[in-house]
């Protein structure tokens, strides 16, 4: 069975950009209608209502589309780490890391001994008990993808530190509340601000980490990201879709009604 994980390391490794969707509803429809179009999924549980149970099926949907699955959990504690390896997303982004102490316990928490101090209870991801052992865990070691975000001052000092940990795959930057702890809400080109994405993204490639970013669905951004020389890029979220499209249409269409009636 094709392992879209390793598809997309495959992928970041080659040089290639990653582009990836936001997923923040539960119907797991919206995985399976978007990831023809995408490299990943983040499925996002740090701002939005999904239960286990839909993430567990927009999993499913990932898998079916052939796209890795990464899924943004809603802090770094191993009671919302934990349960989410266990249904079978391939990695997981952690918001609002703040040190290298916190960083290095999340990548315990992702991986079995000897690497790691990952629980031992795997259901979907051990294919519903039919895999297990040491072959299965040095498996899961490998090939899960494990990224925290640089978001916040704290994280930012601590920027290098982080960046050294073994068992890190890439660093993320939250361009927004980086933005923000900077004092320039809104203000994502703000000089300081850019100072900061370029030091992360530099910081991340001298340790040999991939780096990536999340952002609202606006294709300039992204330029910018890829500017920077960000390699995995997730690029605005369902709803989002929806309402942007929704808009500019019905403003076209009632601009174009108004303009015949007149």
């Amino acid at each position: 069975m094709y392992d879209a994980i390793y598809g997309f390391r495959q992928k970041l490794d080659a040089g290639q950009l990653c582009f990836g969707v936001g997923v923040t509803l539960s119907d797991s429809s919206v995985v399976e209608a978007l990831a023809p179009a995408v490299d990943f999924v983040w499925i996002d549980l740090e701002h939005s209502h999904l239960s286990y149970e839909s993430v567990h099926s927009h999993l499913i949907a990932a898998r079916a589309g052939g796209v890795a699955a990464l899924v943004r959990v809603r802090n770094s504690d191993v009671a919302h780490i934990k349960p989410i390896l266990d249904i079978g997303a391939d990695g997981v982004i952690v918001p609002q890391v703040r040190s290298a102490e916190e960083v290095k316990a999340v990548v315990e928490m992702c991986r079995y001994a000897p690497q790691g101090r990952r629980g031992y209870g795997p259901r979907r991801a051990a294919a519903y008990g039919r895999l297990g052992g040491p072959d299965f865990m040095r498996a899961s070691n490998e090939r899960v993808f494990v990224a925290v975000q640089i978001e916040n001052l704290d994280a930012l000092e601590n920027l290098d530190d982080i960046a050294a940990i073994q068992g890190l795959d890439s660093l993320a930057l939250g361009p927004y509340d980086l933005a923000v702890s900077l004092g320039h809400a809104e203000e994502l080109r703000h000089p300081e601000a850019l100072e900061a994405m370029r030091r992360i993204v530099a910081v991340a490639k001298r340790a040999g980490k991939y780096v990536g970013t999340g952002m609202g669905a606006y294709a300039d951004v992204a330029l910018n990201a890829v500017e920077l020389g960000i390699q995995w890029i997730q690029c605005g979220d369902d709803y989002g879709y929806m309402v942007a499209h929704v808009d500019l249409l019905m403003a076209e269409i009632r601009n174009k009604a108004a303009a015949t009636r007149r």
